[in-house]
């Protein structure tokens, strides 16, 4: 696990809920989905908006706060307007109770 950076515990993600962290200058959601957990890069592609402050809808989506940008958890593509370009996605693994997201590059 060279390659990732353990980010939180598990219990520090409720299901549903998601967390903000800072790896190498880059902002990451990491969201909790059902159990799962997945990183995008907090930024919305339409105009920068903090994707970690957006409503999280159902089908593992998240609607940008500024001017309602829908992304997909789970990849980072950008599924309504205004936005058109995906957010960076990251691997994410979870090793007993700790969460790690791949290092950025």
């Amino acid at each position: 696990m060279e390659d990732f950076v353990r980010v939180a515990a598990t219990r520090d993600i409720p299901p549903g809920d998601r967390i903000l962290v800072e790896l190498d200058g880059i902002r990451i959601a990491v969201f909790n989905l059902d159990g799962e957990f997945y990183a995008i890069e907090d930024v919305c592609t339409h105009d920068g908006g903090p994707l970690v402050e957006g409503e999280v809808l159902e089908g593992g989506q998240v609607q940008c706060p500024r001017h309602g940008a829908r992304f997909d958890i789970r990849t980072g593509d950008a599924l309504s307007m205004p936005a058109f370009e995906p957010t960076p996605s990251y691997q994410v693994q979870v090793d007993g109770e700790d969460i790690y997201v791949e290092q950025p590059y």
